[in-house]
């Protein structure tokens, strides 16, 4: 969805001030940017958890209702590799064995995105390790850290059941979010496919990795004071609740 086509964007209404009731104004933005401003809606915010916790479902709806721009190293990277660039290339070894791509491909790619957004963003896959975080540091500040907390059994289920549209990145479940046509993307028409990274030997070392390298970077924002986990078990929309408050 186009940032305009969100309905705070729509109505003129700073992302605070519509989750806040504060109506649009000039005396309504001179508060919003003065004496608000310390409690004002986290703009940089770092999705963490395991492949599967749903990290980029909840940063579609915060993309939608609260118009933040949410950066994927996992869509970026899939297109590179689709594109045949040489990124991509170097890229697609890492990814089919469930391994992490290195921290120098990551780093660059993400750099550059992150020079060309306005406004709040979401960091969904980046950083993944510790050096990644300081990296990221150097080029801005994160606001808030959300952690999406899920036991490994319910992971593997979702993602061996998961299918992936490889001309739009659509993601869908066999079992929670079925395609209306089976094997076929509702938004593009694509052929849906299931990513090699998404099977269940593969799934496992990527846990696996994931509890290695990317684990401590929940110590790492705690420290900070940025870290919120949330408990990902429930409905989308209940987990999404817990996410508006952290967000505030």
């Amino acid at each position: 969805m186009n940032r305009k086509d969100c309905k705070c964007f729509r109505e003129h209404v700073h992302p605070y001030q519509y989750i806040r009731g504060i109506p649009p104004g000039p005396s309504s933005l001179q508060l919003l940017y003065g004496d608000v401003l310390s409690i004002s809606m986290k703009t940089t915010i770092v999705l963490l958890g395991p492949p599967g916790a749903g990290k980029g479902t909840q940063g579609e709806k915060l993309t939608d209702e609260f118009g933040y721009v949410r950066l994927s190293t996992g869509d970026m990277l899939r297109e590179a590799v689709r594109n045949g660039t040489e990124l991509g290339k170097k890229a697609k070894e890492y990814m089919d064995a469930g391994a992490l791509v290195p921290n120098d491909l990551i780093i660059g790619l993400m750099k550059e995105k992150i020079k060309e957004v306005n406004g709040g963003v979401l960091l969904d896959g980046f950083p993944r390790t510790v050096e990644q975080a300081d990296a990221l540091g150097e080029v801005m500040k994160v606001d808030l850290a959300l952690n999406f907390d899920v036991p490994d059994e319910e992971l593997i289920s979702r993602l061996t059941q998961r299918r992936s549209c490889p001309d739009c990145n659509a993601v869908y479940h066999l079992v929670t979010k079925k395609p209306k046509q089976d094997g076929i993307c509702d938004k593009c028409g694509g052929k849906l496919y299931q990513r090699d990274d998404d099977k269940e030997s593969t799934v496992k070392n990527r846990l696996e990795v994931y509890h290695k390298n990317t684990q401590p970077l929940i110590d790492y924002y705690e420290k900070k004071g940025v870290l919120v986990t949330i408990p990902s078990t429930g409905s989308i929309d209940e987990i999404f609740e817990k996410v508006k408050k952290a967000i505030q």
